[in-house]
């Protein structure tokens, strides 16, 4: 399974639609769960509640600016090794607050996108996109470039 644990809610339709069309996409390859969780003002309350949602087993991904920039291949890579030794892969997207060092500590692998900052929205869009990106790449199958 491949979790995604998000601080904040979508406003945003567009942002929804984008995040349910990627969803149901990537769901024909493996299982996909999205998690929601109440962003706060106090980062230890989000430490706390992220914690809850993974599993000793689970391969942590976090997204993290300071994290790993790496290739749509690369990415494609570290989800297929990495099922070759979890059953799930848990990708953590932060609030506005960042991730505290609990949880950066909890990571199996910190990854960036880019030096630049984008809305947490936009960035879910984004995260799940190259998720199904991998999936296309590591099935062989064709997809745009």
């Amino acid at each position: 399974m491949i979790k995604i644990i998000c601080l904040g809610k979508l406003k945003e339709k567009y942002l929804s639609d984008l995040v349910h069309d990627y969803q149901t996409r990537i769901n024909k390859y493996h299982p996909l769960k999205i998690i929601e969780l109440k962003d706060d003002v106090d980062i230890s309350k989000e430490e706390s509640s992220i914690l809850k949602q993974i599993d000793d087993k689970d391969y942590v991904v976090t997204l993290e600016i300071e994290g790993k920039k790496i290739t749509s291949e690369d990415l494609a890579n570290l989800i297929d090794s990495t099922f070759n030794h979890h059953s799930t892969i848990t990708f953590i997207i932060g609030s506005s607050l960042g991730l505290s060092k609990n949880i950066k500590n909890r990571s199996n692998y910190a990854l960036s996108f880019s030096d630049l900052t984008f809305p947490h929205g936009l960035f879910r869009g984004l995260l799940l996109e190259q998720i199904y990106r991998s999936f296309k790449i590591n099935n062989h199958e064709k997809y745009h470039k």
